[in-house]
This record gives C-alpha cells, structure tokens and sequence, in this order.
C-alpha cells in the first residue's frame, strides 16, 4: 500500500509537477505547485477530503514529481502533460481542432487569399484565428466582393487561358491572364490586407479620395464603383463597431452544473469580432468554474495563439502564475482579469449567457440520452446501463473494397477517437459473413491478448449469420460472457421495425417503434453503417484512381508520364503493341512485355 505520508516527507520545497498512477500503472492525476511538499501534503495529511479527491487517494500506487525552476513553468509543463497523456481525474479540454485562419501570400506578382488551417510554415499573413471554418468563409466571401483579390489554387491559376466565373460575376480582376496589372492589383492587395488588419477607416479614407480624383478626371464609371465599394466598407465598419472590442482579446465564460461544464469563448482580433466557440471539458467530480477556466487556460494556449487580455466570468487562484507562463510561452504580457466594465462587462455578460444556454441543451440532451441507456438495460435485462456500446457493419459495392467499422458510444453519446475502420482482404468478394468475421478477429484478437477495453454491449448489424460470426470468433478466442445483439431488418425493412437477435438465447425481441431503447440502437447501428460507408468510398475511389501501370515492376513515375503522354491515356497504352511500347524513351523489350501481360491479363 502506498505510504503517502512517507512520501511526503523526501519532497522538496520547490515548485514542480506531481503524477499520482494506480496500481496498474495508469495515469489518475497531473498536478501542479509552487511548493511540491506543501501541495503533495494535503492529499495526504488531511483528515477530511472532498469525495473527488478521497476516491482519486484510495487508488494511488505510486507517485512521481519533476521539479521547475518556476511556478509558471511548472504550469506549462502540467498543461503539456494533461493534454498528451489524458489523465482520468483531470479537467480536459476534448475540442482540440485547430483554428482556421485567412492567409494572404506574399511571393507572388498577384498573391492570392485563402482558407487555411495547420503549422503556419508557408511564407505570408495569417490572419486569425477564427472560431470556425464558416466564419473564416464569410468573410472571405466578403472580401471577394469587397477588393476582388484571387482565391483560386495556385496550380489552378497558373493553367487558365481565359477567365473564370468569379471574373464574369464581379467577385476577380482575373489576373491569371492578364486583365489587371501588377500595380493595380498590388493596390487591391494592400487594401484587403489593411482591412483584415482592422484598419477600415484608412482604406475608406483611400477610396473616398480616389473615388473623387476618377470623378475630377471624368471617370464617372471608376467613380462610382469606388463609391459603391465605400458604402459596403461602412455598412461593415458599423457592423463591427457594434459587435467589436478596442483590443486583441479573448472573453471566457464558464458554466458547470450537473457534472458537465460548458465553456464559451468570444474571440476580438484587430477590434473586429472573430465569433464565438463552444467548448465541453471532461469533468472530474466537483469540479468548479474557476477550477474549469484555469485548466482550460493552460490547456488551450499551449499551442495557440495567445491575446493582449483574457476577461474571464470568474476570478481564478493561479492569476498571476498562468499570466507569467503564457508571456514565457508567446513573448508579450497577457493580462488575465475577471473585474471589469463597460464594454468588457457587456461581453463578459454575453459569454456567460452563451456558456449557459449551450450548457442548458447539453444537460437536456445528456439527460434524455441516459433515459434512453436505461430503457436498454431493462430491455436486455441487465444489471446496469452499458458504459460501453461497440458496433459492427460491413460496406462494400458488389464485393469491390470491402470496409467493416466499429463506432464506440458511451453514456455521453459517441466517442468518436475510438472509432476504428478495418479493411477486409483475402475473402470472397461479397462474402459479408467472412468480412464480418476478420473484423470481429482482428478487434478481439487483442482483448483476448488483455489489451483494449471490453465492451459492455456489442451491436452487430445482420440477423443469426453474422451474431453466429461473433460467437464463433469468441469460441476460438476463448472469450465468454460479452453481450452480443443483432440488428436485422424487420418486415418492410423499416426503420424501428427492426429485430433484435439475442446471441446467447437465440431469442428475438421485437421492441416496437416507440422503444427508446431501439431508437438508441438504431442510433448507434446508423453511425456505424455511416462510418463504414464513408470508408468505403474513400477506399473504392483511391483504387480506381490507382493506375495499372503502377503495379508494374521498373515502371516508375518518369516512364508512367512518358507512357500515357505518348500514348494520349491508359486506353492508349492498352491499345499498343510490344514493338510500339518499345519506340517511348526508356522501355526496353522486357519491360515492353512486362507492360503488354499486366494490361492484358
């Protein structure tokens, strides 16, 4: 039994990180202090804990610490600790997508504006981050309309010979062939990215001046196409003076209730609204707002971008810590602060709304979920709802690319890391039965082997065959006492008609369509048969996408160009003879016949 108080007793004083492990060496706890005997102590020399913290106590094992030079650095560490080893008993943000951003280049005679999102390696301007690709996408439409400035692929622009449709309804100058000059177009540039850079006011100040010079020169056409560029530059210039802020500032609010917490972050770049996210942590047991916000924090800007300021809805305890760590970490103060007024207030108050309206259909969503867990469990007639649901189908178009999935649902509905794809080889085309059974091998082949969670309940879309696949993998695998149901099609193969095939007492129950359980396993099995079908899809177009030529020994990349640039396409290749394969640069006789047999069987 671990001695917690011994081990208190060797720590030092100094700030650090603490891991606490079980007994079967996984992860429970990442913490850390500004005093690692002070901290580590009140686990273990106080009489009464929070029952969080007392059933996190009873498991530990084994403890490790790291010490840092700095409170701050003990943070980062924590924050980087937290996110690549997921411990069960920490607060963990779970959203972890990266942001999107506009990206302008900056090497190019005509650059171009685009989506982007990923490592920031390629030469340019990003502007951003943005809370969703959608956001980023409306105001690239903006911009189109706005400056006219090239959206286009380079590859694409570099192959036109004449212009495209965003040229014939106003929305490009069409440089790819020349309808614009560099000069022109450079104006055009410079614009866009002065108001990206939230400096409107100057660009209209540009334009209204332009606007005046066309129309001294008689240009009355140029006049008036700046001035319709204006009005839109102001009618925007309001709209974000409404919804704006005067700094580079993120707004955090937090709700928790009923086990969950809801994060709402309103993101202001350049004092322009970049729109808001929503955020779903994993919770510990009592864990509090301001407990939520400091691990979101921490976690969060580890690798993002981080603002001048952070207006947060509630005070956190480690204030001055998290803003030393996040100045180490992008080089400039942040300030972290949660007593404010005025237009700051306003949006604090905004966030909270936010946080607690998604918060509301989160609970609502959650609570009808578990309702549904538990009309499973009677139905089935087990002990308890399933923490773990998995299930199986098969997707394939006439045998061609066969693809089986497992999708994972627990009590907070899909678990989506946990989905897994298997592609089926070696069987007879078509042969769902023996697809269904290299699935269910190779997924419980490990279980078997004592990796991998056992899953409470185990869906197989199909009737008896493909129940009678699972067990028989279990029988050669040596496993017992997993429940196993089928999912086959009622009369009318109508959806909520369906039967359900009990696989260890062969019984059918047919639960109707106002079951709640079978809407849960409708659910589950209509995620599955999504999840393979996509698969699939993706596996039959990259074969067919795949060039014969390629399975060809000695014809490599160069000699594949040269055959299908010689010969106008692969029918071209496959209408030649040896003695013809044999005048492209390159192709030798053997090869010539090597070439002939794969394409002709």
């Amino acid at each position: 039994m671990f001695d917690g108080k011994a081990f208190v007793r060797t720590l030092t004083t100094s700030p650090g990180v603490y891991r606490y492990y079980d007994a079967g060496g996984a992860l429970l706890y990442v913490g850390k202090a500004a005093n690692l005997r002070k901290r580590v102590g009140n686990y273990f020399l106080k009489p009464r804990m929070e029952p969080r913290i007392a059933s996190m106590v009873a498991q530990i094992a084994r403890a490790e610490t790291t010490v840092t030079r700095t409170e701050a650095e003990a943070l980062l560490l924590e924050s980087q600790l937290i996110k690549q080893l997921r411990p069960r008993y920490n607060i963990l943000l779970r959203d972890d997508k990266s942001y999107p951003y506009i990206y302008l280049s900056s090497e190019d005679t005509y650059p171009r504006l685009g989506f982007h999102r990923g490592a920031r390696k390629a030469r340019g301007h990003y502007f951003g981050p943005f809370p969703s690709a959608w956001a980023v996408r409306e105001s690239l439409d903006a911009m189109q309309k706005l400056f006219r400035v090239r959206q286009c692929e380079d590859s694409t622009f570099r192959n036109r010979s004449r212009p495209c449709l965003q040229y014939q309804i106003g929305r490009c100058t069409a440089p790819c062939v020349g309808y614009i000059s560099p000069d022109d177009y450079a104006r055009d540039v410079r614009h866009a990215r002065m108001f990206l850079e939230g400096r409107s006011s100057a660009v209209i100040e540009e334009c209204s001046e332009a606007m005046e010079a066309a129309s001294q020169a008689l240009e009355f056409e140029r006049a008036a196409a700046l001035r319709d560029q204006v009005a839109v530059l102001r009618k925007l210039q309001a709209q974000h003076h409404v919804k704006g802020a005067s700094a580079d500032m993120d707004v955090i609010a937090c709700c928790v209730e009923g086990g969950i917490a809801c994060v709402s972050v309103l993101f202001f770049r350049n004092g322009l609204s970049r729109g808001s996210r929503d955020f779903h942590p994993r919770l510990p047991l009592d864990a509090d707002a301001p407990d939520v916000l400091e691990q979101f924090i921490a976690q969060y800007y580890v690798d993002r971008p981080v603002p001048d300021e952070l207006v947060l809805s509630a005070p956190i305890a480690s204030r001055e810590a998290l803003g030393a760590a996040l100045k180490e970490r992008c080089g400039h103060t942040v300030v972290i602060k949660h007593a404010v007024r005025g237009e700051r207030a306003r949006f604090r108050d905004l966030a909270v709304r936010n946080a607690s309206a998604a918060l509301l259909s989160q609970l609502s969503s959650r609570k009808h979920l578990a309702e549904r867990f538990e009309a499973l469990a009677r139905l089935l007639e087990m002990d308890e709802p399933p923490r773990r649901i998995e299930c199986f189908d098969i997707s394939h178009t006439r045998g061609e690319a066969t693809v089986a999935s497992c999708v994972v649902f627990g009590p907070e509905g899909p678990e989506k890391s946990r989905y897994r794809r298997f592609h089926i080889r070696g069987i007879t085309p078509g042969d769902d039965y023996a697809a269904m059974h290299q699935a269910l091998m190779r997924r419980f082949r490990k279980l078997a082997e004592g990796e991998g969670e056992r899953p409470d309940l185990l869906l197989i879309d199909g009737g008896r065959g493909q129940v009678r696949q699972a067990q028989e993998v279990f029988t050669e695998l040596g496993l017992s006492g997993l429940c196993v149901i089928g999912v086959a099609k009622g009369p009318g193969r109508r959806a909520g008609e369906e039967n359900l095939v009990i696989a260890s007492s062969g019984r059918i129950l047919h639960p109707g369509t106002a079951s709640p359980a079978l809407h849960l396993i409708d659910a589950v099995r209509d995620e599955a048969h999504r999840f393979a079908i996509h698969g699939h899809r993706k596996r039959r177009e990259k074969a067919r996408e795949r060039s014969v030529l390629e399975d060809v020994p000695g014809v490599g990349p160069r000699r594949r160009a040269a055959l299908l640039r010689a010969f106008g396409g692969l029918h071209g290749v496959e209408a030649a003879g040896v003695e013809e394969l044999m005048a492209v640069g390159g192709i030798h006789r053997n090869l010539a016949e090597r070439i002939y047999a794969a394409l002709h069987g």
